[in-house]
């Protein structure tokens, strides 16, 4: 779920329309306090965004494959008990493993061979064990705990449903905290039916619950690239019922929909996207004048990119390299590919641990940031026979070559923190003259003639979210933001969004901030008239221009 670009992002371009549209929306939202004890009037929620659209296209954008290669044809039922890799838009370019990687302790049949009931009776979802509900029930409850802000927008919201009418389907990772999201969305009005982005990040024991709910899911650890899409495909194509909103982690779920179900994605009303993948292709459909629905982009969010990406991954890639590896930090030699906010997060932490941080990248403003921080900025090849450890954090394709891995030292791990699978070359590994050898869970030794081993993680895959966990109250923070948007895009006016890629306001993402200070026992001081007036804000924000930098 969580990735950046440490590159290119859109461009942010002043008008003075833009500017007054920007000062109308501080009027709108001033009677809306963000206090501890603040009152959400959904009705009204609507007119707090702006419609002014984000930041033009990037112009380095990560291109797509031939759509002939993805979209051409709906996959079969081939080979699908074989594990493959990450399902992201170039994920063409992989290799599938021949081999399973079920545990042994799982029942090996596959969840579309198996004809399941929840205790209502239905059988409109497909996961890996149904009577898995009550592990999964616990799960949620204990995920709600530290999400108390999402669960008050639930109470808040609960009485005047302002998703009543929504049927949204949805593709994002399915966990604990993610289901959260979705029993509020439910509880808001909404009818759900949704599937996993990821294949190795889903809890089936959320997921079993989540369907004994009633929730249409189709998701479970360890699906190959076939049920990947067979199940994208069950959540949209079903018997009367038709998607109006779209949720998504990457994008696939759009284009999907985008190319198999043109008319369905003409009568869509709204698409949230919360991930660098996802977003760069809404760009790239709305610059070639095809996205004919507009979208709210989630991941340049503040409250995204700073608390998602910087100080979870900051938290989550030492929890997944020690679970996966157990490598002692200190004195090791790490190269941190990319320094937008995840590779800020992923060097700040291993530094802290007493690493030898490397940082590569391509733009001059994050290059100098990370001379600024205290790391040395390199071109890989330059380093790549001294580190112990390689991550990638880019959103890019092609970071870390064969040829790069053929250099790398023995022992040298390998690992990916973006959401695509694309960064590190794995496809090029699948060569008769290698050999791979799973070693525990989601650890390969992949082994040269000479005797030479790289360890790869997840092979190629997100490493948080398919090796460890991430911590529930960030997702809080990227849950509640979600959650405002769908409510935005549902319930505004038509007219008010045009075909195009907008970014939620400012007010918004100090909303989502406000309600979760309370955690922390936070007391925001309070401008008095004089200061607001010499200061030209509003009292109760916007606090800081659109241009304004975290």
């Amino acid at each position: 779920m969580s990735e950046t670009a440490g590159d290119a992002k859109p461009e942010v371009k002043q008008a003075s329309k833009e500017v007054k549209e920007s000062e109308n929306v501080a009027e709108k939202y001033s009677a809306m306090t963000v206090s501890k004890n603040s009152e959400i009037n959904m009705g009204e929620l609507s007119s707090v965004f702006s419609s002014v659209p984000t930041h033009k296209p990037v112009k380095k954008q990560i291109q797509f494959v031939e759509e002939k290669q993805e979209f051409s044809r709906f996959p079969t039922k081939t080979g699908r008990r074989s594990l493959s890799r990450s399902i992201s838009q170039s994920s063409t370019d992989s290799y599938s493993s021949a081999a399973s990687y079920t545990d042994s302790s799982d029942d090996e049949t596959s969840p579309r061979d198996k004809t399941q009931v929840n205790s209502k009776g239905s059988s409109d979802f497909c996961v890996k064990n149904i009577k898995q509900t009550e592990f999964g029930r616990r799960e949620i409850e204990i995920a709600e705990q530290d999400m108390s802000a999402l669960i008050s927008l639930r109470k808040r919201a609960q009485s005047e449903k302002p998703l009543a009418g929504a049927k949204i389907v949805g593709c994002t990772h399915i966990t604990a905290q993610t289901a959260v999201l979705i029993e509020t969305l439910v509880a808001l009005g909404a009818q759900c039916r949704w599937t996993a982005c990821n294949i190795y990040s889903t809890q089936n024991e959320v997921a079993s619950a989540l369907a004994e709910r009633g929730v249409a899911v189709f998701a479970w650890k360890g699906e190959s690239e076939d049920d990947f899409w067979w199940c994208i495909d069950r959540c949209v194509n079903t018997e009367g019922w038709q998607p109006n909103m779209i949720l998504d982690d990457g994008g696939d779920l759009t284009h999907w929909v985008y190319k198999k179900y043109p008319n369905v994605f003409k009568k869509i009303r709204g698409i949230v996207e919360e991930s660098v993948t996802g977003v760069h292709r809404l760009y790239q459909l709305s610059k070639a004048g095809k996205l004919c629905v507009p979208a709210m982009n989630v991941n340049d969010s503040v409250t995204k990119q700073k608390f998602d990406n910087l100080y979870c991954c900051r938290e989550s890639i030492l929890d997944g390299l020690k679970r996966t590896t157990d490598v002692m930090f200190g004195g090791k030699q790490v190269v941190v590919c990319g320094y937008g906010e995840v590779g800020k997060g992923c060097s700040a932490a291993l530094k802290a641990l007493g690493a030898v941080v490397y940082v590569t990248e391509i733009d001059p403003i994050c290059g100098l940031q990370a001379c600024m921080d205290g790391f040395r900025v390199v071109k890989l090849n330059e380093v790549i026979r001294l580190v112990d450890v390689i991550i990638t954090c880019t959103g890019n394709k092609n970071v870390v070559t064969r040829d790069q891995l053929d250099r790398m030292k023995n022992g040298c791990i390998v690992c990916n923190m973006g959401h695509s699978n694309t960064e590190i070359d794995v496809a090029s590994l699948r060569t008769p003259e290698l050999t791979w050898e799973r070693v525990r869970s989601q650890v390969d030794h992949v082994i040269w003639p000479d005797g030479k081993r790289v360890i790869l993680l997840a092979e190629g895959r997100l490493l948080n979210l398919s090796c460890s966990t991430v911590p529930t109250f960030v997702l809080s923070i990227t849950a509640t933001t979600q959650a405002l948007a769908l409510i935005e895009l549902y319930n505004a006016p038509e007219g008010r969004y045009k075909q195009d890629v907008y970014l939620l306001p400012k007010k918004m993402d100090e909303y989502v901030a406000s309600l979760h200070l309370a955690t922390f026992d936070a007391h925001l001081t309070e401008l008095t008239d004089e200061q607001a007036k010499y200061l030209g804000l509003n009292k109760n924000g916007p606090f800081k221009p659109n241009y304004y930098r975290y």
